[in-house]
């Protein structure tokens, strides 16, 4: 059984680095900015894991690699190695953790650039605020669709990508066969009395899927962007996340991640994950927060303080 300290264990878990059930060998977690890698890279990382590990590596929910089977002399040349192929271990603690993408950018029910947004905010977020202790982990979900492949609500902070149709019914040629009925995925699609088409936009999912079949151009897109969820738990306790009322550009999706993390950090209690802080708080209340500008104003006053410093676990 290897001894070392608890201090210096819980330094190694910080970096990514975790010892394993046999009190001897550590997994050592390799983050990826997207969930994408170069050949180059999983070269790297295969002969990294042949060199300093067991030879294996394990994927983890995260989109991350675990390298397994590293004995304690080895931790800092695998360190070394991964940084030297442009990753970084990590992955663990009371901070923003990796971020998660689908495969939208290269799916055909891809809305949104997912893999390139969510490259854009683990720089942001997961580097940029990797100092700043919070209540609670923290995780982001990038979907590029309403098919909910990351499950965005089950995340502290999810979004999928939206197309709004909007018909335009003295355009439609009330033709024998619909187009946008046939590709409709979810049916909400149908001829409506006069035999045109009618969109029950309450069950519409915004997949946008009807707006390019329209052959005479009768369904426009009214909006394009992120669906939002805040709070959302799948853990030791559960809970599906809050819906933001809206639909939201990068840029405004990014304002908001922002002030989740500043109003987390500021009104949440040690231990508490995000979705109890706005259960605590009340959901209106959060929401009237999250889409106010207010907390910006207290920024550098709620990243400087140190309420937050010891971090933990209770749900």
């Amino acid at each position: 059984m290897l001894r070392i300290s608890e201090e210096e264990k819980k330094a190694l878990k910080g970096r990514g680095i975790i010892m394993t059930r046999d009190g001897e060998h550590f997994v050592v977690r390799v983050v990826s900015s997207n969930g994408v890698f170069s050949a180059q890279q999983l070269r790297a990382l295969t002969d990294a894991a042949e060199k300093y590990g067991d030879g294996r590596l394990a994927l983890t929910v995260r989109l991350t690699v675990e390298i397994q089977g590293v004995s304690y002399e080895n931790i800092e040349p695998l360190a070394s190695a991964v940084e030297a192929c442009g990753l970084v271990t990590g992955g663990t603690g009371s901070v923003v953790r990796p971020v998660v993408a689908c495969k939208g950018t290269v799916c055909v029910h891809g809305l949104e650039d997912t893999q390139a947004f969510a490259d854009a905010l683990f720089r942001e977020f997961y580097l940029g605020w990797h100092s700043v202790k919070l209540p609670h982990k923290f995780k982001i979900a990038v979907g590029g669709c309403p098919n909910n492949c990351v499950k965005p609500a089950l995340h502290d902070f999810g979004m999928y990508g939206q197309s709004v149709p909007e018909l335009h019914a003295d355009e439609c040629r009330a033709c024998g066969k619909c187009a946008c009925i046939d590709k409709c995925p979810v049916k909400v699609c149908s001829k409506g009395p006069d035999g045109r088409l009618a969109i029950d936009m309450e069950r519409c999912t915004n997949c946008g899927k009807c707006i390019p079949a329209c052959h005479f151009g009768a369904v426009h897109e009214a909006a394009r962007g992120y669906a939002v969820y805040i709070g959302g738990i799948w853990g030791k306790t559960q809970r599906t996340g809050t819906r933001v009322p809206g639909i939201f550009s990068a840029g405004e999706v990014r304002s908001l991640i922002e002030k989740a993390l500043l109003l987390f950090r500021e009104q949440g209690v040690t231990g508490e994950r995000f979705g109890r802080t706005i259960d605590r708080v009340g959901e209106d209340k959060f929401i009237a927060m999250l889409l106010s500008d207010e907390v910006l104003a207290r920024k550098e006053q709620i990243l400087s303080g140190e309420k937050h410093t010891a971090g933990g676990a209770s749900c």
